[in-house]
């Protein structure tokens, strides 16, 4: 039922106008009915002795049960390996857990779920340099195709170089009778990248970051199809569904061919991430990955908005002054156990200097017509919000339980978890945090 001819993206390498040789590991995709049936034929093709298939106890449910049917009407032998958790967190115990489950001897680990199982067999498998499959059961989020893992390490959500999965089975049976949020949550994380797109560009003209307009543009495709399809994948039409999955692969062979997230992760997955540190932290119910960006999306395109209203005021930084041990503190105190990573990334960067400040205000004023144009191009918050409502996803975070004040502190600090330009950090530069979450707590809580 997919409309994308995947061959043209799929296990071969790409001469792009950009000047850059892209590549994507991935074999095979199928986004269809019964996709599931195909996993014999596939496996076929090649010679897998020792297999294993990870699941937790939804997935299991989900799709698990039909994968281990057919692998023993197919005669393959095969460990299964079950998570208990009622919520599955990618942390150190989760992937402890999984390397000492898989034999040293598994040349295959096919997993079985969405983001934090998919994130999980992933990085196991590229450090024991064995391949893994996906069989995805809700269309909730970009990272089937993605060759990085997000996991949390000593609390802070960091993403690790891995590889993506050799084959991808979006059974359309499966994945269109996933909890409504789950569908939701698929289309939020697309929605954000209209934010990473500006924030990539705007760091390509600031910091002078690689960008790639082709890549840009498969993005573009990404969004485009959750924006025509959200209503319909609400009510589970098949086809919408699919069109979503293959939003969302696009997101991350994108990301594949980069060989990072920039084209799928913006200033609106770096709220996401601190709100969900801080869920994590307090030992709260964490809600979806896309359900935040989703909001964040919503959220960071107000800010964008509201930058906008200042740009006859912004004029180059001369007289920045950063106190470096007083911000030193207010990391500690916004990221508690998760803060020396954090700090010592500001070593190594220095992102934050009075030097850096000074030379972004004054690129960034220099080339104004240009910055605005791009973020011109945004559509209005009330749009992605809109959307959001459609699917009956929530749109702000009080609707998710972030407080105002951890949204207050992801507005400042949330930049910090990464070294990537963007609107963030741009409010940081020019001294607009303070005034700019102020009058967004206002209008949304």
């Amino acid at each position: 039922m997919s409309n994308v001819d995947w061959k043209q993206y799929l296990n071969r390498e790409y001469s792009c106008s950009c000047g850059q040789v892209h590549t994507c590991d991935i074999e095979e995709i199928y986004i269809e009915e019964n996709a599931v049936r195909r996993l014999p034929e596939v496996l076929s093709r090649h010679t897998y002795k020792n297999l294993c298939v990870v699941c937790d106890r939804n997935t299991e449910k989900a799709a698990g049960f039909q994968v281990y049917e057919e692998l023993e009407k197919a005669g393959y032998t095969f460990k299964r390996i079950l998570y208990q958790e009622e919520e599955l967190v990618p942390d150190e115990e989760a992937l402890i857990y999984l390397f000492t489950e898989v034999p040293n001897d598994c040349d295959l680990v096919i997993a079985v779920g969405g983001g934090t199982i998919n994130d999980l067999c992933r990085y196991v498998s590229y450090k024991m340099k064995i391949d893994y499959y996906i069989v995805g059961t809700a269309p909730s989020m970009d990272g089937y195709a993605s060759n990085v893992s997000p996991l949390i390490i000593r609390h802070l959500k960091t993403t690790f170089e891995a590889r993506p999965a050799r084959v991808i089975f979006g059974d359309l049976n499966i994945i269109s009778q996933a909890p409504l949020h789950m569908i939701a949550a698929g289309a939020g994380d697309i929605l954000g990248k209209y934010v990473c797109l500006t924030d990539w560009q705007l760091a390509h003209i600031v910091n002078g970051e690689y960008i790639c307009p082709e890549i840009m543009e498969l993005v573009r495709q990404s969004i485009q199809k959750v924006v025509e399809n959200g209503q319909a994948a609400a009510k589970r039409d098949k086809q919408a569904i699919a069109a979503i999955m293959e939003g969302l692969v696009l997101s991350g062979i994108a990301m594949s061919y980069i060989g990072n997230s920039r084209p799928a992760s913006g200033s609106e997955h770096h709220m996401s991430h601190y709100w969900e540190m801080m869920f994590l932290l307090d030992h709260a119910p964490d809600p979806l990955h896309g359900t935040k960006v989703g909001i964040g999306t919503v959220m960071a395109i107000r800010l964008y908005e509201m930058l906008k209203e200042k740009k006859d005021q912004l004029v180059p930084v001369k007289d920045f002054s950063f106190a470096l041990e007083q911000w030193k503190d207010e990391i500690k105190n916004a990221y508690g156990p998760a803060a020396g990573g954090v700090l010592t990334l500001e070593d190594k960067t220095g992102k934050n200097s009075k030097e850096e400040v000074s030379r972004r205000t004054e690129v960034f004023c220099r080339e104004k017509e240009k910055i605005w144009k791009i973020i011109d191009e945004l559509p209005n918050a009330e749009k992605i919000a809109e959307v959001l409502k459609s699917m009956e996803a929530p749109f702000y975070p009080g609707q998710i339980q972030v407080s105002s004040d951890v949204f207050k502190r992801g507005i400042f600090y949330a930049k910090d978890l990464r070294d990537r330009f963007g609107l963030l950090q741009i409010l940081f530069d020019f001294g607009l945090q303070e005034e700019f979450s102020q009058r967004l707590i206002e209008e949304v809580y």
